[in-house]
């Protein structure tokens, strides 16, 4: 291990990069006057798969009835799915921003404490450690349990120690993997963003073919509503929808040219998802009334049940691979924003350290294990 305020001398330097070959080891680390430090190893598709991975989880397959149910109608619904990705991106362009003038990971922690303190900075980041990220990674990590077992348990529910067991599986498996190899971290984020993309173009593909078949007979704007407190909750869910497009400002430094790849990788992240959201809703609508839409628990599955019969059982696998690309996504990004609060002596100086020959934060990473395992025990 090696920690970011150790120095070595020219020496200890020139040994380590006689050891090891050029790219591997710790020449793969950013060594600033003897300084250890995360290196720049992702490009532009990289940041691109970080922000969709992020951004589409399980919602859009299980339920997307919160817009629905407060605007009253299709054709209002689409158009709320359209607003929302647009003011999305607009906001994610301005954050952009802030990443391209402060080009320091942790995202709002950074941000924070470079606007108005240390103090601010530091409840960020405790908020975020102790409560937001934990609960996060359970609910999510528990998702994917849930569908990855739905084809084998497709008459009744799964055994809720099955779902614990898997859920467990799956945040130490990618544990495992972010503490071996950031490549590695990002391939499982590319792989499982690529398959929930593909997932996603099936639902759109199937309801091209319903369309032409002539099913526009969901398509209207009966019932719309005009109450503004339900067109608000509307737009929540719908802007809900698309968190996410903050997440590679949090691993901003590895990042090859953030100043050129940022704004590039939100611009076609924010512009693919809204596209996707758009037209997976259509999709729905072809085969779904919004009474049926709003009566069923995951709104792909039952899609699926009605178009793609024998093979329905695909996509709760596919929601499945979506959850656990997603868990990938809050463990690479928590474990930077460990790391750079530990950098900056508001955590233990221990997550500052960096495994030398993968340049991993892995005591960063190990870290949300043992706050998961509080966070379970605090709340049994």
């Amino acid at each position: 291990m090696g920690e970011g305020k150790n120095s070595y001398s020219p020496a200890d330097k020139e040994e380590r990069e006689k050891m090891m070959p050029d790219g591997e080891g710790p020449s793969a680390l950013q060594i600033d006057e003897g300084t250890p430090a995360l290196k720049p190893k992702l490009g532009l598709m990289n940041g691109v798969t970080v922000i969709v991975g992020s951004i589409i989880g399980s919602g859009i397959f299980i339920s997307p009835t919160g817009v629905l149910k407060g605007t009253g109608s299709s054709g209002m619904a689409l158009i709320m799915w359209t607003v929302c990705g647009i003011f999305s991106t607009i906001g994610a362009y301005c954050y952009c921003e802030l990443g391209c003038m402060i080009t320091k990971s942790g995202a709002d922690y950074a941000y924070i404490m470079e606007a108005f303190g240390p103090f601010c900075g530091f409840l960020r980041l405790w908020v975020e450690c102790m409560i937001v990220r934990p609960a996060s990674q359970a609910i999510v990590s528990l998702t994917f349990a849930i569908y990855a077992l739905r084809p084998f348990y497709a008459d009744c529910e799964s055994p809720d120690d099955a779902q614990r067991l898997l859920a467990a599986s799956c945040i130490f498996i990618l544990t495992a993997v972010n503490c071996w190899d950031v490549k590695w971290a990002t391939r499982v984020q590319d792989v499982f963003t690529f398959a929930k993309v593909i997932a996603l173009i099936i639902i759109i593909i199937a309801g091209m073919y319903e369309l032409c078949q002539g099913h526009f007979e969901h398509f209207n704007f009966e019932n719309t509503e005009t109450d503004i407190k339900k067109i608000s909750l509307a737009a929540y869910a719908g802007l809900f929808a698309y968190n996410g497009w903050n997440y590679l400002n949090y691993i901003v430094e590895e990042l090859i040219d953030p100043l050129k790849n940022l704004p590039r990788a939100v611009a076609i992240s924010c512009t693919l998802v809204t596209v996707i959201y758009v037209l997976t809703n259509v999709a729905f609508f072809t085969a779904m009334s919004p009474l049926e839409m709003l009566e069923s628990q995951a709104v792909a599955v039952t899609f699926a049940d009605k178009l793609f019969g024998m093979v329905s059982f695909t996509i709760p696998i596919f929601v499945a691979m979506s959850t656990f690309g997603a868990v990938n996504g809050i463990l690479l990004t928590s474990s930077r924003l460990f790391y750079v609060g530990a950098r900056e002596g508001q955590m233990p100086e221990i997550l500052t350290h960096i495994q030398l020959t993968r340049a991993t934060p892995a005591p960063a990473v190990l870290f949300q294990i043992v706050l998961r395992r509080c966070k379970r025990r605090t709340d049994a």
